[in-house]
C-alpha cells in the first residue's frame, strides 16, 4: 500500500499585479490557513516519508508555514514539473518517487490536484469526498489517497485509489472558507 497526500498551497497574494504568477508569496488568510492545516495535520498523527512540491513561491511559503505548526519533517523536493502540472504530470513524478517511501506529500497547483483525485478515484466511490473535491479543492485543503501498489514505478495513469480523507481550512474554521459578497 502506498500514500498520497496532496496539499494545496494556500491562498497568494494578487496585489501587486506586475509581479509573475511564479512570485506571488502568500496573503495573511493564506498564512492563517496552512498554519491551521500544519495544526490539524499534527493532531491527526499525519506523517510522510518524503514532500515533492512545486518551487513556486506561494507553495514555499506554504510548506514553511505548514510545517511550522507541524513540527519535524523532511526536506522538501523541489519539482519544476510540478508546478501548474496536470494530473498526467503528478502520476508522472509519482511514478519516479523512492519506494523506500510509503507515504509522499505532495504540494501542488489546481487544477492539477483535483484531476488528480478525480482520475484515480473511482466515480462509484460510496463516499461524499469525492464529490467535494469535484465541486472545489481549495486552497489549503488536504486530500489522502491510498492505492494498493507495492512500487511507486507501478503507478499508472489508471490506477485507481480510495480517498480516504479530504479537509479543507473552512472545515476546521468557517472564517476560511469561501469570502462573501
Amino acid at each position: 500500500m502506498k500514500t498520497v497526500i496532496l496539499l494545496r498551497h494556500a491562498k497568494s497574494d494578487w496585489s501587486d499585479t506586475t509581479q509573475r504568477d511564479f512570485d506571488r508569496p502568500l496573503n495573511g488568510r493564506g498564512e492563517r490557513a496552512a498554519a491551521l492545516m500544519g495544526q490539524w495535520a499534527k493532531r491527526e498523527a499525519l506523517t510522510f516519508d518524503a514532500i515533492i512540491a512545486s518551487p513556486a513561491a506561494r507553495v514555499k511559503d506554504t510548506l514553511r508555514t505548514f510545517m511550522g505548526s507541524y513540527g519535524t519533517h523532511p526536506e522538501p523536493a523541489w519539482d519544476q514539473r510540478v508546478y501548474l502540472a496536470s494530473a498526467a504530470m503528478l502520476a508522472d513524478v509519482i511514478s519516479e518517487a523512492d519506494d523506500a517511501a510509503d507515504t509522499l506529500l505532495l504540494v501542488a497547483h489546481n487544477p492539477g490536484l483535483a484531476d488528480f483525485v478525480l482520475e484515480h478515484v473511482p466515480d462509484d466511490d460510496e463516499s461524499a469526498l469525492r464529490d467535494d473535491v469535484a465541486e472545489k479543492f481549495p486552497t489549503a485543503a488536504i486530500a489522502i489517497l491510498d492505492f494498493p501498489i507495492s512500487h511507486w514505478r507501478d503507478f499508472a495513469k489508471g490506477c485507481a485509489g480510495q480517498l480516504r480523507r479530504f479537509i479543507r481550512p473552512r472545515d476546521l474554521d468557517p472564517a476560511l472558507g469561501p469570502e462573501q459578497f
